[in-house]
């Protein structure tokens, strides 16, 4: 298998293997993720007025994304610590449910997605947590990356 053929997470012997990306120039990266929650229109009505026990479930939200994409590197195991410039995570109360966005930048030399993802990802996993005791039959669907840019 020539050089090029190869994962590049895959070592000469077949094993897992951290990227070396030094060769690679300092660049700005952003990416953005989403995902949606399916909620009962009940618990949409409970977030709505803020009667949820737990607290404030989109701001909880929120700042869970954020303390999330931080510690990417700490839960993804092959994943390269960032030095992240900028992270915000927003929750969007809908009809349906939460749509929660995640923008993450930093400038490195290896990409964001994978913070941005779990942004989005624990996020809507907070939401869940957060609604548990009052809604048996709610679903995280549709995470997925919206925008990944290099400058």
């Amino acid at each position: 298998m020539d050089k090029e053929d190869r994962f590049s997470h895959i070592d000469d012997e077949g094993k897992a293997n951290m990227v070396d990306v030094s060769p690679k120039p300092m660049q700005t990266r952003i990416a953005v993720a989403t995902g949606f929650i399916r909620l009962n229109p009940g618990t949409v009505d409970l977030i709505r007025q803020n009667q949820m026990k737990k607290g404030d479930v989109l701001t909880v939200a929120e700042i869970a994304g954020i303390q999330a994409a931080k510690k990417t590197s700490d839960l993804i195991p092959l994943c390269h610590p960032l030095q992240i410039t900028k992270a915000d995570v927003k929750a969007f109360l809908e009809y349906e449910g939460v749509r929660v966005e995640s923008t993450l930048k930093c400038i490195g030399q290896t990409g964001i997605e994978m913070e941005a993802l779990t942004g989005a990802s624990v996020a809507l996993l907070t939401v869940y947590d957060m609604c548990k005791a009052v809604d048996k039959q709610m679903v995280i669907e549709k995470i997925t990356l919206l925008e990944k840019t290099k400058k």
